[in-house]
């Protein structure tokens, strides 16, 4: 028996994976800012001209977070499958996805720190 859920080829899967990230920024807030929080982190790591391994860093932290975040919507929405009805277990879901991108999100926010202050201080004492 066909699973009609199962991606037939590499395209299809391509194209459903792009519709994924589609809906995510069209219908999360959270994500636009979170992408403007890693725009602004590339910019920084070009201005302050970071080294390659402090850029790699950075470019992953960016990842993690927009990973959390997806990972949060798809809580979410298979909650929101399951019941539209108020339930404590759904509600707990929700909010220990939405802590994971919370916790990313600090992580995220102090390796910036450890990456950018150093720089930028550097920039003044010169």
């Amino acid at each position: 028996m066909k699973n009609k859920w199962k991606n037939q080829n590499f395209l299809k899967a391509l194209k459903n994976s792009i519709n994924g990230i589609k809906f995510v920024i069209k219908n999360e807030n959270n994500i636009k800012i979170e992408l403007v929080f890693a725009l602004l982190a590339i910019l920084a790591s070009i201005l302050l001209k970071v080294s390659l391994i402090e850029l790699i860093i950075v470019i992953f932290i960016i990842f993690i977070v927009l990973f959390a975040e997806f990972i949060n919507t798809t809580v979410e929405e298979v909650v929101d499958l399951y019941t539209e009805e108020y339930n404590e277990k759904a509600k707990i879901a929700k909010d220990v996805a939405s802590g994971a991108v919370l916790i990313v999100s600090i992580l995220s926010v102090i390796i910036g720190v450890l990456i950018f202050l150093p720089k930028i201080i550097n920039l003044f004492v010169k």
